[in-house]
């Protein structure tokens, strides 16, 4: 029989050209590591990674985190993803780690972080946070120091499969999954500390530690730190632990009789208009849990509820943040709506309307733990081995605190990431409860009297937050960005297509470029 070869196409492709590579924006990282010293920083905090009786490795601790940075950077889901990166000769001046280790090889090496030398990897975060903090543009840093930095904290599950992943159990969910736990500086977009642990972990008694970390880890000359959390932490051992660290904290209550009790005391006329949230009121009720320091405030928002927004489903998270009695008078018919209600419990001591429209921006944190995921690689946890998994957490959080600092530098000269258009990911005013909210809206304006009366009264300023790039969008327009690459004249040269002049890349470039190297001291 006869052999039939197709057709030639229009088209002929030739694999020809050994100097493309996919990812020249990872230079940013490469430059970023010059000016902060990130490979330096965690070399010298976690030491050597040599156990005796194993096998040499010519990678220090610092580029095997990086490895793996630049690679979830990058797109890099998985650990053999890293493999991609050490393919692409093409970029290898361009990156921190010219020659990024085998995934097999970061799989082994990241074994030897064990909880002495994740203490020391989050130690390093720290003082890249302050270093990053330190090499904002002015604009930004000056936005950061007169705003109190908020501490987030809430612990998110990432789902795993396979019964040999050890340190997974089984959530309330039915997922068997791991628990990382972070506490992220609102303002900054940072993760300031973490821990992993299982999916059936509390995280309140991991908190009080977790607390005095992250504000340890907060850059100075910042204000008096405030410590929010959502009903998880409903707990005065949180309370008090924030106040003993010298910060102030707001924490949502869990519904129980006592807290019905004291709503339905509020008299009629005490509640006043919520800030900048429609159809909400706000009003101060006398509701202090045993234990909890003397100077708490409890402060309660409601929001009218009609009853064709009621779900008859009982599980229906919206229902269990009706009072009991009013859904009852709603189902008899005798009542056509009903109040939803969100009590925070608080040692701030500002107007009640500004304490609430404040802890409605609690919703950023969840921003950021979906780009940890979404933009990241932290969707999944790559190991059978906890280490690893801790490893892999936090080249997660590094890789997101660097997106935050990649993506103010380029705005630094004037090209925004993201745009001005809201981006599909971003909260929403649909449904706030306790653990979502909405972040201030609108445009950037000048100051007026109204704006600094009101910075008296609390100064955390509700303005438009930072242009911050999405972890997708980053990698978009700042990392994966195609180049030839070619030596000419002893200088190397990274053709790019045209559309990317004054592009969020060579933005974010030209910033780090004009700042000194990292000296240690």
């Amino acid at each position: 029989m006869e052999s039939i070869h197709p057709t030639p196409g229009p088209i002929e492709f030739r694999c020809d050209d050994p100097n493309l590579t996919p990812a020249a924006g990872l230079v940013t990282m490469r430059e970023l590591d010059r000016v902060l010293g990130i490979i330096s920083t965690i070399d010298e905090k976690v030491g050597s990674l040599y156990r005796p009786g194993a096998r040499h490795t010519p990678y220090s601790a610092g580029e095997v985190v990086m490895a793996v940075v630049e690679s979830q950077l990058s797109g890099g889901d998985f650990l053999c993803d890293i493999d991609a990166r050490r393919a692409d000769g093409a970029g290898a001046e361009l990156r921190a780690v010219a020659h990024p280790p085998a995934s097999t090889t970061v799989g082994y090496l990241a074994r030897r972080f064990e909880d002495k030398q994740l203490a020391a990897l989050e130690a390093s975060n720290a003082a890249l946070v302050t270093r990053a903090f330190e090499i904002l543009p002015g604009a930004e840093r000056s936005r950061l120091v007169s705003l109190r930095p908020s501490i987030d904290l809430d612990p998110t599950d990432v789902e795993v499969y396979g019964k040999k992943k050890r340190g997974m159990a089984f959530n309330y969910a039915g997922q068997r999954c791991g628990r990382p736990h972070p506490a992220v500086w609102a303002e900054g977009g940072s993760v300031l500390a973490a821990d992993l642990g299982s999916g059936t972990d509390d995280p309140r008694p991991q908190a009080p530690s977790l607390i005095a970390r992250a504000i340890a880890a907060l850059p100075g000359g910042l204000g008096r730190p405030i410590v929010r959390g959502d009903s998880g932490y409903f707990d005065s051992g949180v309370a008090m632990a924030a106040l003993c660290c010298g910060a102030d904290f707001a924490i949502a209550a869990k519904r129980n009789p006592a807290v019905w009790r004291a709503i339905k005391a509020i008299e009629p006329g005490s509640w006043a208009e919520a800030k900048d949230m429609e159809g909400a009121q706000v009003a101060l009720c006398d509701y202090r849990p045993a234990g909890w320091p003397e100077l708490t405030r409890a402060v309660v928002r409601r929001v009218r509820v009609d009853v064709a927004e009621i779900r008859a489903d009982p599980r229906s998270r919206r229902r269990r943040t009706i009072d009991p009695d009013e859904l009852a008078a709603v189902r008899r018919g005798v009542a056509d709506h009903a109040y939803a209600y969100v009590v925070i419990l608080t040692s701030l001591d500002w107007d009640p309307a500004e304490i609430e429209a404040w802890f409605r921006l609690r919703a950023q944190v969840e921003e950021r733990l979906k780009d940890s995921k979404l933009g990241m690689a932290l969707g999944h946890l790559p190991s059978g081995y906890p280490a690893t998994n801790a490893l892999w957490m936090w080249a997660a959080f590094l890789a997101l605190n660097f997106s935050a600092t990649l993506s103010a530098l380029a705005r630094a000269t004037g090209s925004e990431p993201t745009g001005a258009e809201p981006s599909a990911d971003e909260p929403t005013e649909a449904e706030p409860t306790e653990a979502e909210g909405t972040e201030a809206g609108g445009s950037e304006a000048e100051p007026t009297e109204e704006d600094d009366d009101q910075h008296q009264r609390a100064p955390w300023r509700p303005r438009r937050r930072p242009d911050r790039a999405h972890g997708k969008r980053l990698r978009r327009e700042i990392i994966m960005v195609p180049a030839r690459v070619a030596h000419h004249a002893r200088r190397l040269v990274v053709h790019l297509h045209p559309s990317q002049e004054g592009g969020p890349m060579l933005a974010a470039y030209a910033s780090l470029v004009r700042l000194p190297s990292f000296a240690p001291t």
